[in-house]
C-alpha cells in the first residue's frame, strides 16, 4: 500500500454489486430523519438481520419501534406524579449530575445545544473563538489535546501548597504564636526556635505532595508525547498527541490508542468498519465496532482527497455522556446524521483494523473520558477534621484562661502596689492595666505549648512508617505478577479503619473478565468437573482430529470426549454443531493458529469449547460457515441470522447443511427457550433440574435448541421476510413477529454453564467485610443480569434477600414523596417511613437494591428540577412552614439514599463514570459516612477521586486508576487485610497516640497555670526552659511513638477471625470529644496532684540538704509529672516489644542525661542566662525526702487509673473482644463457601449470558460489511446477492 493511498480492502464503490446495500441504507436513514422517526436518542441505527444475501438488507433507524411497552408502569406513574406537582422546567430543561469533586451535587443541563462546529483541515477557524472562564478572562473555546492532571507547576507549587497546608488550623495557630514571639516585651524564647520545627513540618508535607505531583507530571508527559500521524498539508507527518487540534485528520494504526474523540472517516476494513477495545474506558475487553459514513468511505480514498476534505460537523457541546453523541456532517451541500456509532473515543484501542482515519471533534479536556475524570482534591481524614476543631476549642480555652489570669494579674498588681508603696519607684512606669495587658500575652505564649508542634511532626512519621508496613506486607504481595501493595498516600492510614461503605467496580475488580466453559447438560446427561466418577481427562487423550485445538483444556470430562469421538449420539452431534454455527464470532488465521474475535467473552468460550471437542469453526463468508467436524470439512449455507437483542434474549441461525436439509439452531435464556419447545419430556425436566443446579453454582446458563424446517415452510417465511425487510414503518415489529414464528416447536438439545471467573478470594473477602459492618455496593457499566449473577457468585446477594428492582423502588419513593408533601412535619426518619410505606419489604430482614444508570438519572434529575423551581419559594416560606425545612430535591435524594443504605447490598448497572462518582457523593452528603472506592480502569477514576479512600487495582486495564488512587493493590481480596488489619491497627495507633500525647501535655504543662496562683500571676515559668523545650521531644515522645508505631490489641490473625472488631472505628469509639474531655480531665488531675502534693510537702519544712527553694520545687514537680505520664503509658500499652522497653528506658535515661548537661556548673559559667539551674537536679533528686514526695505523687496519680481498670473488669460492661469470644464459643461462624443462591424457579436469576451479548454483529456479517475481500477461507466462491438468494431458495444436492 502506497503512502498516499487509502486502503480499499473490501470497499463497495458506487456501481459495484454491493453498493445498493449502502445506498439503500443511506436513503433509508435520510428518509427516517426527515419523517421524524422516533428513534431512540443516542443509539445507532439497528441493522436488520434476515436473509443473508438479500439485496434489500438495509439499515434504518427503527430500533425504537416496539419501545412503547418497555419500562415499568410504576416508574412512569412515579415520575408522572412528580411532574404534576412541579411546573414544567421550561424548554427541554433536564438535569444531570455534576462532577462531585467540584463541590456541588448537580448542575443544570439543557437539551444538547448544537453550537459546537468543527471544520475539517481549518485550524485558523477554530483559533478565533474565545470563551470566558473567570471574571473577564478568556481562553480558547476549542481546547488543545495536551492534558494536565498535575496540581502544581514550578510557579504555583509554593503558594498553592502553602495555601492548602494552612487550611490546617494547627499551622495557623503556630504562625500566630511565632508572631507573638517576635515582640521582645512578651517573648519567652527566640522566634526562630519555633519557626524551625514549623518549617520542617511544612517541608515534610510539601515534599510528599511534590513527589506525588511529579508522578502526575511524568504521566502527563508520557501521554502527551505519544506519537501519532497528523495530516499536514498534503501528507501525514509523525507528531505528538499534544500537537493535535480540533479539525485535524489523524491516521491511526493497529494496536494504537485513540488520542482524541474523533469522527471515523474511513478504514482499511470492508465498509470502513473499525474494531475497538474499550477496556480503559468501561473495563470490557470484548471488541466493539464502529462504522464510517458511506459517503466518506467512498470518497476519501487518498491522501489528496483527505487534504481536500472540507466537511463541517455540527454537534453538541463537550459533555460527559459516554454512550451518546448527536450531530450532523455537512459536505458538498448534503447533510448526514451522526451518532455514537461513528465516533472513536479517546482511550479506545484499535484492534483488528490495520489503518483508520478520523476527524478530531473533541480534544484534550473536552473529550468525554476527560470530562468524566473529575478533579483532584485534597483528602482529609475524619480525625484530621476533628483535630482542626479541637485546635480551635483548645485555643479558645487558652484564650479564656490567659484572659482570666491576666485580669487576676492586674488586680494582684494593684493590690501589691497599694500594700507596698515603698516599692513605687519600680512601678512608676507601669499601671495595673498595662501589667494585665502584658501578662495576657505572656500567658498566651507560656501556655501555647499545650498544642505542641512536635505532635504533628511525630504524627507524620507514624503515618509514614505505617504506610511502609502496608508496602512490606507479604500477605498482600501478588507473586504471579510480582505486584506488592503500595500506599501511595501516607496521610490516610487511620481512615482505613473507619470505612462504612465500599463502592466497587465489577469487571477486572471482582472478576477476571475471563469466561470458562465449565459444564453442560446434553440429552439428560450432565458433563463437567464434579459430575461423575470419571470426569478427569486422562493424560494423552488429546483430540487428534482437532489440529487447531488448544493444548490445555479448561473443560475436561473423559466421558464427553469419548462420546464426541465415537459420534454415535445425534443429539450430542447437533449440540456441538450448534455451538460451532450459532454465533457472530469472526475468525482469523495467524500462522497455524485460529484466532477468534467475539462480541462477548461468552461466545468465544462456547466456540472454543466446540473446537476442543472436535467441531472447529474454520471460516465464514457473507453466506457460508465452514466447520471441521471430527476432522471432516463441511460448509453450511447461511440462509438467515436472527440476531440477539435484549428483548428477544436469544439468537438463531437458519442454515442449509451439505445434504440440503434446512435446520434452525437457537440459543438463549432458559426463560425464552423452554416456553418454545415442541414437547416437555423427561429430558426437558432433567435439563431444568440441571439448570437449577448450575445456577446454584453461580454459573451463567444458556439453553440450546434446534428444529428441522421444511422447504415449503422456509419458502413462505422467506417471502414474508423480504416484504417485512423493506417496510419503512413498523419494520422491527414485523421482523420480530417473523422471528417469533420461526422459533417455535423447538427440540431441546441441552444447556451450557459458563463461569465468569472471580478473582481469588472475592466471596470470602466480601463475607468478612459484611461481618465487619461494611456495606459493599457494586457500580458497573455492565448489564443488570450479568451484575446480578456476579452478585450471587461473590456472596454479595444471598437467597434470603429480597431483591428490590426499579418498580418497587419507584413505588417506595413515590409513597415517601407524597407522604412528605402532605405531612406537617419533615423531621420523621426516612427509614422508618419507608418501612411503613413498604410493609412487604420491611418483613424481610435483608434487602438488596438493583437499579440502572438511567433510572438513577431520572430520580436525581427530577429531584433537581424540584429544587430549582421551588428554591425561592422555599426561602420565602422558610419561616412560616415546617415542611420547607429541606429542599424537595434533597428530599428525593435523601429518600433514595436512606432506602439504599437500609439494604444489605446495592448493585448499580449501566452507570457512567460520573454517575459512579455521584453515588459516592450522595452517600457522603446524606449519611456523612466514610467511603472507599475500588476499581481498575479509567472509568473508575472519578469515583476513586470522590471517595474518602481510593484504591486502584493493578490489573489488565492500564494504570489510570492506580495513578489516581491512594492505595494500590493487586487483588480485591487484599482489601480484607488492608482494612481489617492495617486500617484497624492504624486507627487504633493514631487514636492512642493522640490521646496520650494530649494527656502527657496537659499532665506536664498545666502545672504552669497552678503555679500562677502562687507567683502573683506574673507569668513566671515554673519549669526550667530546657525542660519545657525537651519535654515533648525527648522525655515523653518515645514511648508514645512506640505506641503509634507498634500497638496492637489483637494479632492480625485474630483481626481477620473477628471482623466485628472493626466496628469500633466506624463508631469513633477510640477518639472523640468525650474521650478528649476525659483525657483533658485526666491530665489536669495529674498536674494538680503533682503540683499540690509537692507544694504541700515543701510548705513547712525543707529536706536534709536544705532543698526548699524554687529550683528544687520545679524539679520535684517536673519529675513527679514525668514519671506519672510514663507509668500511664506503660499501663495502656497492650503490645510489648523490645522497642517498647527501649523507648521507656531511653526516656528516663535522656531525662537524666539532659538534666545533668543543662544544669552543670560548667554550662552555667558559659551562659548563666541560658543554663540557670546549676546542679538543681543533682541536689534535689539525691534527697530521700524529695524521692518520697515523688513516689507519693506517682502513687496518687496511678491508683485511680488502676482502680478504673479494675472496676471495668469486675463491674463494667463486657468488652467487644469478650463478646466476640463468647459468640465464637456459642455460635461458630460457618466457613465461607459457595452455596445455593437461587431459589427454585427463580429463572430470572439464571440466564445472564443472553444479556451480555452485543446486538448488531449479525447484521454486519449478513451484509458482508465485516468480511475482508479474499481474507476468508470458503469452499464456494462469493456470488452476487441476487444470485445467492435465488440459489438459497432451491434444494441443494447432497454432498
Amino acid at each position: 500500500m502506497g503512502a498516499g493511498a487509502i486502503p480499499e480492502a473490501g470497499r463497495a464503490r458506487a456501481g459495484s454489486p454491493g453498493a445498493s446495500l449502502h445506498l439503500a441504507a443511506v436513503v433509508g436513514s435520510s428518509m427516517s430523519s426527515r419523517s421524524g422517526s422516533a428513534a431512540e436518542p443516542g443509539l445507532p441505527p439497528a441493522p436488520l438481520t434476515g436473509f443473508a444475501a438479500s439485496p434489500w438488507h438495509i439499515s434504518l433507524p427503527g430500533r425504537a419501534e416496539g419501545l412503547e411497552g418497555r419500562g415499568s408502569p410504576a416508574v412512569g406513574q412515579f415520575f408522572g406524579v412528580l411532574r404534576d406537582l412541579v411546573p414544567d422546567p421550561g424548554s427541554g430543561a433536564s438535569m444531570a449530575a455534576q462532577d462531585p469533586a467540584s463541590g456541588c451535587l448537580h448542575e443544570k443541563k439543557q437539551l444538547p445545544a448544537f453550537t459546537w462546529e468543527v471544520r475539517a483541515n481549518d485550524r485558523n477557524y477554530h483559533t478565533q473563538f474565545k470563551k470566558k472562564f473567570a471574571f473577564c478572562l478568556t481562553k480558547k473555546k476549542y481546547a488543545g489535546n495536551a492534558i494536565k492532571t498535575a496540581k502544581y507547576n514550578i510557579f504555583t507549587f509554593l503558594p498553592l501548597n502553602l495555601y492548602e497546608q494552612f487550611h490546617r488550623m494547627a499551622n495557623v495557630y503556630f504562625v500566630f504564636v511565632i508572631l507573638l514571639q517576635t515582640f521582645p516585651e512578651i517573648s519567652t524564647v527566640p522566634w526562630y526556635t519555633l519557626l524551625f520545627p514549623l518549617s520542617c513540618l511544612l517541608t515534610i508535607r510539601g515534599l510528599r505532595d511534590l513527589i506525588d505531583d511529579i508522578g502526575r507530571h511524568q504521566s502527563d508527559r508520557n501521554i502527551n508525547s505519544r506519537p501519532c500521524e497528523i495530516l499536514s498539508g498534503k501528507s501525514f507527518h509523525w507528531q505528538k498527541w499534544r500537537d493535535i487540534c480540533v479539525g485535524d485528520i489523524v491516521r491511526l494504526r493497529k494496536e494504537s490508542f485513540v488520542p482524541a474523540d474523533m469522527l471515523l472517516l474511513c478504514s482499511s476494513e470492508p465498509s470502513s468498519l473499525c474494531y475497538v477495545e474499550t477496556a480503559d474506558i468501561d473495563g470490557e475487553t470484548n471488541l466493539k465496532f464502529r462504522q464510517a459514513l458511506l459517503v466518506t468511505h467512498q470518497e476519501l480514498v487518498s491522501e489528496e482527497s483527505m487534504a481536500a476534505f472540507d466537511g463541517r460537523v455540527t454537534c453538541e457541546e463537550p459533555n460527559s455522556r459516554m454512550h451518546s453523541f448527536t450531530g450532523t456532517l455537512e459536505w458538498r451541500g448534503e447533510t448526514y446524521s451522526l451518532d455514537s456509532e461513528r465516533i472513536l473515543l479517546r482511550g479506545c484501542k484499535l484492534r483488528n483494523t490495520d489503518v483508520c482515519y478520523g476527524l478530531v471533534i473533541y480534544a484534550g479536556f473536552d473529550s468525554k473520558i476527560m470530562r468524566n475524570c473529575g478533579k483532584i482534591k485534597r483528602k482529609k481524614t475524619k480525625l484530621d477534621r476533628m483535630m482542626d476543631r479541637l485546635v480551635i476549642i483548645i485555643f479558645l480555652v487558652l484564650l479564656a484562661t490567659s484572659l482570666c489570669l491576666a485580669i487576676a494579674s492586674g488586680f494582684w498588681a494593684r493590690m501589691f502596689q497599694e500594700k507596698h508603696s515603698y516599692l513605687s519607684a519600680l512601678y512608676k512606669h507601669t499601671t495595673p492595666a498595662q501589667q494585665a495587658f502584658f501578662s495576657f500575652w505572656s500567658f498566651m505564649i507560656l501556655l501555647s505549648i499545650i498544642i505542641p508542634m512536635s505532635m504533628y511532626i511525630t504524627l507524620e512519621f507514624i503515618y509514614l512508617v505505617n504506610s511502609f508496613f502496608i508496602n512490606w506486607d507479604l500477605e498482600m504481595y501478588y507473586a504471579v505478577k510480582d505486584i506488592p501493595a503500595k500506599a501511595r498516600s501516607t496521610s490516610l492510614n487511620d481512615q482505613l479503619g473507619q470505612i462504612e461503605y465500599i463502592f466497587s467496580d465489577k469487571t477486572g475488580t471482582l472478576t477476571q473478565n475471563v469466561m470458562s466453559f465449565k459444564k453442560c447438560c446434553i440429552n439428560g446427561t450432565i458433563y463437567g468437573p464434579g459430575t461423575g466418577p470419571a470426569n478427569k481427562q486422562p493424560s494423552g487423550s488429546g483430540l487428534t482430529w482437532n489440529h487447531h485445538g488448544e493444548k490445555k483444556l479448561d473443560f475436561c470430562d473423559a466421558t464427553l470426549v469419548e462420546a464426541a469421538r465415537r459420534d454415535r449420539d445425534p443429539v450430542l452431534r447437533e449440540f456441538l454443531r450448534l455451538l460451532a454455527l450459532c454465533h457472530t464470532v469472526m475468525v482469523e488465521e495467524k500462522g497455524a493458529q485460529l484466532v477468534y474475535q467475539a462480541a462477548s467473552p461468552d461466545e468465544e468460550a462456547l466456540v472454543l469449547a466446540a473446537r476442543n471437542l472436535g467441531y472447529v469453526f474454520l471460516a465464514r463468508t457473507q453466506d457460508t460457515i465452514t466447520l471441521s467436524e471430527l476432522g471432516m470439512k463441511r460448509t453450511y449455507k447461511v440462509l438467515a441470522m436472527l440476531d440477539f437483542n435484549s428483548d428477544r434474549k436469544r439468537m438463531s441461525v437458519l442454515v442449509r447443511d451439505p445434504q440440503g436439509t434446512i435446520r434452525l439452531y437457537t440459543k438463549g435464556a432458559d426463560t425464552v427457550i423452554l416456553e418454545r419447545l415442541q414437547r416437555r419430556g423427561p429430558n426437558e425436566t432433567f435439563t431444568e433440574m440441571a439448570l437449577d443446579r448450575f445456577a446454584e453454582e453461580t454459573l451463567r446458563t444458556l439453553c440450546l435448541a434446534s428444529k428441522e424446517v421444511s422447504e415449503a415452510e422456509y419458502s413462505e417465511w422467506s417471502r414474508r421476510h423480504r416484504e417485512a425487510s423493506v417496510l419503512l414503518q413498523g419494520r422491527a415489529r414485523e421482523l420480530d413477529k417473523l422471528y417469533e414464528e420461526m422459533e417455535q416447536n423447538l427440540q431441546l438439545l441441552g444447556a451450557t454453564a459458563i463461569e465468569d471467573k472471580l478473582q481469588d478470594g472475592v466471596p470470602e473477602t466480601i463475607q468478612l467485610l459484611k461481618l465487619g459492618n461494611i456495606k459493599v455496593w457494586v457500580l458497573t457499566g455492565d448489564k443488570q443480569e450479568t451484575a446480578m449473577n456476579i452478585g450471587y457468585a461473590c456472596k454479595l446477594l444471598t437467597d434470603d434477600m429480597e431483591i428490590l428492582e426499579e418498580k418497587e423502588i419507584s413505588e417506595i419513593l413515590q409513597a415517601y414523596r407524597v407522604t412528605n408533601h402532605l405531612s406537617s412535619s419533615g423531621e420523621a426518619l426516612c427509614s422508618s417511613r419507608l418501612s411503613q410505606q413498604c410493609p412487604e419489604a420491611s418483613r424481610h430482614k435483608k434487602r438488596a437494591i438493583i437499579i440502572s444508570g438511567d433510572f438513577l438519572d431520572k430520580i436525581l434529575h427530577t429531584g433537581e428540577v424540584l429544587k430549582e423551581k421551588k428554591g425561592r419559594l422555599w426561602q420565602r416560606l422558610a419561616c412560616c412552614k415546617a415542611t420547607s425545612s429541606q429542599e424537595p430535591g434533597s428530599l428525593v435524594e435523601k429518600a433514595f439514599v436512606d432506602l439504599a443504605t437500609s439494604c444489605q447490598a446495592v448493585i448499580c448497572c449501566r452507570v457512567t463514570p460520573k454517575q459512579k462518582a455521584l453515588i459516592v457523593q450522595l452517600v457522603k452528603k446524606h449519611k456523612e459516612a466514610i467511603t472507599l472506592a475500588i476499581g481498575d480502569g479509567a472509568n473508575d477514576v472519578n469515583m476513586i477521586k470522590t471517595a474518602d479512600i481510593g484504591v486502584g487495582i493493578s490489573g489488565m486495564e492500564g494504570m489510570q486508576a492506580v495513578q489516581c488512587s491512594d492505595y494500590a493493590l493487586a487483588q480485591f481480596s487484599h482489601l480484607q487485610r488492608l482494612l481489617l488489619v492495617h486500617g484497624r491497627w492504624a486507627y487504633l495507633r493514631v487514636c492512642k497516640f493522640l490521646r496520650y500525647f494530649f494527656y502527657k501535655t496537659f499532665a506536664g504543662l498545666m502545672a504552669q497555670v497552678w503555679f500562677a496562683f502562687h507567683s502573683g500571676f506574673t507569668a513566671q515559668p515554673l519549669y526550667e526552659g530546657w525542660f519545657l523545650a525537651l519535654y515533648n521531644i525527648f522525655y515523653t515522645a518515645y514511648p508514645v511513638l512506640s505506641v503509634g508505631l507498634l500497638e496492637q490489641d489483637v494479632s492480625a490473625k485474630k483481626s481477620l477471625e473477628f471482623p466485628e472488631l472493626y466496628v469500633l472505628g466506624q463508631q469513633d469509639e477510640l477518639f472523640n470529644y468525650r474521650v478528649f474531655g476525659v483525657t483533658l480531665l485526666h491530665g489536669v488531675s495529674t498536674s494538680l496532684a503533682s503540683f499540690y502534693i509537692t507544694l504541700w510537702a515543701f510548705e513547712d519544712r525543707v529536706g536534709s540538704k536544705v532543698v526548699g527553694d524554687y529550683e528544687s520545687f520545679a524539679i520535684t514537680v517536673a519529675t513527679s509529672a514525668l514519671l506519672s505520664v510514663l507509668m500511664e503509658i506503660i499501663l495502656e500499652t497492650k503490645f510489648w516489644t523490645v522497642l517498647s522497653f527501649l523507648m521507656v528506658t531511653a526516656s528516663l535515661l535522656l531525662f537524666c542525661l539532659f538534666s545533668f548537661l543543662t544544669q552543670s556548673f560548667d554550662a552555667f559559667r558559659l551562659a548563666p542566662a541560658i543554663f540557670c539551674f546549676p546542679d538543681a537536679s543533682l541536689n534535689t533528686l539525691t534527697d530521700p525526702y524529695v524521692l518520697l514526695v515523688v513516689l507519693l505523687s506517682l502513687v496518687v496519680n496511678t491508683v485511680p487509673s488502676l482502680t478504673v481498670r479494675l472496676y471495668r473488669t469486675i463491674m463494667g460492661k463486657t468488652t467487644i473482644q469478650q463478646k466476640i469470644r463468647l459468640k465464637a464459643r456459642q455460635e461458630p461462624e460457618p466457613s465461607v463457601e459457595l452455596r445455593a443462591h437461587v431459589p427454585r424457579g427463580s429463572f430470572h436469576h439464571r440466564s445472564s449470558y443472553a444479556f451480555s451479548h452485543q446486538e448488531g454483529y449479525a447484521g454486519l456479517i449478513t451484509r458482508g460489511d465485516s468480511l475482508r475481500a479474499g481474507g476468508t477461507r470458503s469452499t464456494t466462491p462469493s456470488l452476487h446477492p441476487e444470485v445467492t438468494l435465488a440459489l438459497s431458495s432451491l434444494p441443494s444436492p447432497s454432498a
